[in-house]
């Protein structure tokens, strides 16, 4: 990626370094930019800026001191009385790039990469060095993840849209994490209609090591029965109930006494909406009369009798997850519109089938049974109830030799499509091609020069 003798130099921005996917995405690129060959056989230097680090709530890369990080701005609040979340993300980024600039720390280096939050690339691009690129990593266009109702929030929203759509337009090159994404910012950003858009997939490992401790719990939840398996967060988007009711009418249907459901995901107590949506999950079971079990955490000792159909497991481990994952018979991946989905890869590098919703990220992650047949990793259906019971039974039926052919495709996608390689090649691709650009507004320097030195004289006073 480097044209010269010296490993190339990297600043990534990103808002908040928790344990999210935009997390997991910008440490596995900080790595693949890392680890890329250069002329100069070393390994390309990586810092990552952040307004908000917690070095016990990270990725064990940034935990361990993978990358050098810099962390700008935590003093600052990310809310008003739980309102202004944006304005104060955007006044946060302001102040990170304020301090890059003004130590000097922005003209080290040779490309920023910088994702979520667009609002400060113009500013990045009028003081970065002439030859220095940008690339924009979308996840999706904030105006459609973030709420509107309201007079007063309609207003400032109207305002940090369009601040949106300009300042992800002034990126040297932006890249999208799937091709529906992709769609969706050019169907609601006009201005970028025409501006190529490369889709960089996030990736999952190869290769994972289960634990056997995490395989006999899941044997102990389970009974040693055989289950579908559900993964998300406890929010209501992700719309859960659709597997409980998938899998009411299949037992309904097919009198299976053994087949069980677990139902795993994020949940944080101090939620409201975690709490009243496990709780509304909980109903629906007894509303369809399905026996139920519930445990929060890593409760070791809590256990459900044989009798249970449907376990709920709201805040597990990796490990635990994984292990799940490897005994199931297939993910039930609920959500529709999903930008990309993360858990269907981490099902299918387990080789385990895959039922999601016919929209988004999954049409492009799983082949479709009914599409083709000699090369399908799952179903990508109709977010109905009798559909996908359908297909859990149609599943059921299977033989051994035909869910083994499956686990072998399903494994084989991962490692062609979605793997850690296969992100490095597109991420790389798409930096190669990216150029330094010069946009109209760079021309009213001696304006932005008078904003940003009293900017200047604000960071200072708040330094001192």
């Amino acid at each position: 990626m480097s044209s010269n003798s010296e490993p190339l130099k990297v600043a990534f921005i990103h808002p908040d370094l928790g344990i999210g996917g935009a997390e997991r995405l910008v440490v596995d690129a900080a790595l693949a930019i890392k680890t890329a060959p250069n002329p100069s056989e070393q390994l390309n230097d990586i810092t990552i800026y952040t307004s908000h680090c917690d070095q016990d709530h990270c990725f064990e890369e940034v935990a361990n001191g993978e990358f050098t990080l810099r962390v700008y701005g935590d003093f600052l609040p990310t809310n008003l009385a739980g309102r202004f979340s944006i304005v104060f993300a955007f006044l946060r980024q302001l102040y990170l790039v304020l301090k890059m600039i003004l130590s000097g720390e922005l003209r080290r280096y040779d490309l920023i990469f910088i994702d979520q939050l667009a609002y400060c690339i113009p500013l990045l691009h009028l003081c970065k060095r002439p030859d220095a690129r940008i690339l924009f990593y979308c996840h999706f266009p904030d105006k459609l993840l973030a709420p509107h109702n309201g007079t007063l929030r309609s207003a400032y929203r109207l305002l940090f849209d369009r601040l949106e759509e300009w300042t992800t337009g002034t990126a040297d090159k932006i890249v999208v994490n799937s091709q529906f994404t992709r769609q969706t910012v050019r169907k609601n950003f006009k201005s970028l209609q025409n501006v190529p858009l490369e889709v960089v997939y996030p990736c999952v490992p190869s290769t994972i090591e289960l634990n056997d401790s995490n395989i006999q719990e899941v044997s102990k939840l389970v009974h040693d029965s055989p289950f579908f398996l559900s993964i998300n967060r406890f929010e209501r988007k992700k719309h859960i109930q659709l597997a409980i009711q998938a899998y009411a009418r299949y037992i309904e249907q097919t009198r299976d006494s053994i087949q069980k459901l677990v139902i795993s995901g994020g949940y944080d107590d101090r939620l409201e909406e975690n709490k009243s949506y496990l709780a509304e999950l909980e109903q629906l079971c007894d509303k369809l009369h399905l026996k139920r079990f519930t445990r929060i955490g890593e409760n070791s000792e809590a256990f459900p009798d044989t009798a249970v159909q449907v376990i709920f497991l709201p805040s597990i481990s990796t490990g635990l997850k994984n292990a799940l994952l490897s005994k199931t018979d297939m993910l039930m991946y609920t959500p529709s519109y999903e930008h990309f989905g993360i858990v269907p890869l981490e099902a299918m590098r387990l080789g385990k089938l895959v039922l999601a919703d016919c929209t988004g990220g999954p049409l492009e992650t799983v082949v479709n049974y009914f599409d083709h047949r000699e090369t399908y990793t799952g179903f990508t259906v109709e977010a109905d109830q009798e559909k996908w019971s359908d297909i859990l039974e149609l599943v059921k039926g299977f033989s051994d030799n035909e869910i083994a052919q499956v686990a072998e495709r399903n494994k084989q996608r991962v490692e062609n499509h979605f793997s850690f390689t296969a992100m490095q090649k597109t991420l790389c691709e798409a930096i190669d091609e990216s150029e330094p650009k010069v946009f109209a507004y760079e021309k009213s320097i001696p304006l932005v020069m008078a904003v940003l030195a009293v900017a200047a004289v604000a960071v200072a006073r708040k330094s001192d």
